[in-house]
């Protein structure tokens, strides 16, 4: 797969210069602690095309409208926007862009608008897009990208990054994507398979071909590659899979039950865990191969780690007093102390990249999504469903998705999101069921 890249708009027009100049700056925001009843009503119309040509992806005005389509999605996903549009609100005219009839939308706290400008064929597409506020009429910011027609989809997300940054006053996460195992045949004998998609589940594609079982994938701090779990008869093997290549490499194999890689913070080592003589340990190895390192001992099961963003601690699960709980370590493995103290079981913990909190499976008659601090305090459920577990955090921190699996022997499992408020659920959609997600970092 060819790795794709946005270019920050480069005008070679002055009027085109003066469409993407410094903006103004207001104080509209949203609380991103905020219940729904909160969300910000946005209006996102048509994107109107500076001149009608035909690309690869569809006219120009067509591109216009999927654009504000995939805007719009993005900024409702996130559970803090109530945006509307494209369909049923007016189209606006190119030169309007830039100088919003505010009149219009008086029923909104914000308004989206945006154009699109091709020469047609292959030619790259220029998209914009510009944030207002509506009450004081005046602009917010603006943002422009250049992109190869197939990568429409991009310049997209990137816009409702750039609303969702503006407005919230965190980081984005639109333009990031999801690795996650999908899923085929009766739950006794599926066919697991790694394949890889947009954060909202477009663009998908399977990396592997079913021929073997596929695991826990993880992606590399840098984006360029993911590790996962091979099975394929007695041997275990852990790969890496180089997403620009398509080629994959071997870090290390064995004949004993191997699962959960997790990378460094630095790219530079990966965490697994093994199970042999009767003990599942964690183990650290280099992520060019090489003999593993065990980092824990104790007498049980200890699996799932996963680095704190700094790298100088990790978090797994232990079930060394009798029950799954939650523990901390050194990088080194030292200093190993139980962090989770409530009733239940507690499973597949991780890290959040901001620090500030770890997620993990709640098990407790149900299994649900939860997080607490770093020393086990402020324990908190976010999810409500029959069996909802691994989570895996968006690069920001902010949202969770995890897999839900259904009841019954016909159950089958997709993959969700939820912030961390607890309310904003939605339902990533997949072409087949889906598990153990794994959300990588913003796209370069």
């Amino acid at each position: 797969m060819k790795t794709t890249f946005l270019r920050a708009l480069s005008l070679a027009t002055a009027a085109l210069a003066a469409l993407l100049s410094a903006p103004a700056m207001a104080q509209l925001s949203v609380d991103v602690t905020g219940d729904i009843d909160s969300n910000l009503k946005i209006a996102v119309p048509p994107m109107p095309a500076q001149q009608e040509a035909t690309t690869p992806a569809g006219s120009a005005s067509d591109l216009g409208r999927k654009v504000a389509e995939v805007i719009a999605s993005d900024l409702k996903g996130s559970g803090l926007f109530d945006p509307s549009g494209p369909g049923g609100l007016p189209a606006i005219p190119f030169p309007e862009v830039t100088f919003p009839q505010y009149e219009k939308w008086g029923a909104y706290q914000a308004l989206v608008q945006g154009f699109v400008r091709t020469s047609g064929g292959e030619a790259d597409i220029t998209v914009g897009c510009y944030l207002y506020d509506v009450a004081l009429k005046q602009e917010l910011t603006r943002q422009g990208f250049v992109v190869a027609p197939r990568d429409w989809r991009r310049a997209a997300h990137k816009c409702a990054d750039a609303i969702y940054a503006r407005l919230s006053g965190e980081s984005p996460f639109f333009d990031s994507r999801i690795a996650y195992i999908a899923e085929s045949g009766p739950k006794g004998n599926r066919t697991k398979r790694l394949a890889i998609m947009d954060s909202d589940g477009a663009n998908h594609r399977f990396i592997t071909n079913g021929q073997s079982i596929a695991l826990t994938p993880r992606f590399s701090p840098d984006y360029k590659s993911i590790v996962y779990v091979s099975y394929l008869g007695a041997r275990v093997r852990l790969y890496v899979y180089d997403i620009g290549t398509g080629q994959q490499r071997l870090v290390t194999e064995s004949n004993n039950p191997t699962f959960a890689p997790r990378w460094s913070p630095d790219g530079r080592n990966i965490l697994f865990s093994m199970a042999a003589a009767g003990n599942t340990d964690i183990y650290r190895v280099s992520a060019n191969g090489g003999s593993p390192v065990r980092l824990t001992n104790s007498p049980g099961i200890d699996v799932g780690g996963s680095y704190s963003p700094d790298g100088s601690r990790i978090v797994f699960e232990s079930d060394r007093s009798g029950g799954q709980q939650l523990y901390v370590m050194n990088a080194d493995g030292s200093n190993q102390r139980r962090i989770s103290h409530g009733g239940g079981r507690y499973a597949t913990p991780e890290w959040s990249p901001r620090g500030d909190l770890i997620a993990f499976t709640k098990m407790s008659g149900d299994f649900k999504i939860a997080v607490m601090t770093p020393n086990g305090d402020n324990e908190r459920i976010l999810t409500n469903g029959w069996q909802d577990e691994q989570p895996t955090w968006s690069p920001n921190g902010r949202v969770l998705q995890f897999f839900r699996t259904t009841p019954g022997r016909q159950g089958t499992s997709q993959v969700w999101q939820v912030d961390l408020t607890g309310v904003n659920e939605r339902r990533i959609p997949t072409p087949l069921s889906g598990s153990d997600p794994a959300w990588g970092p913003l796209l370069p």
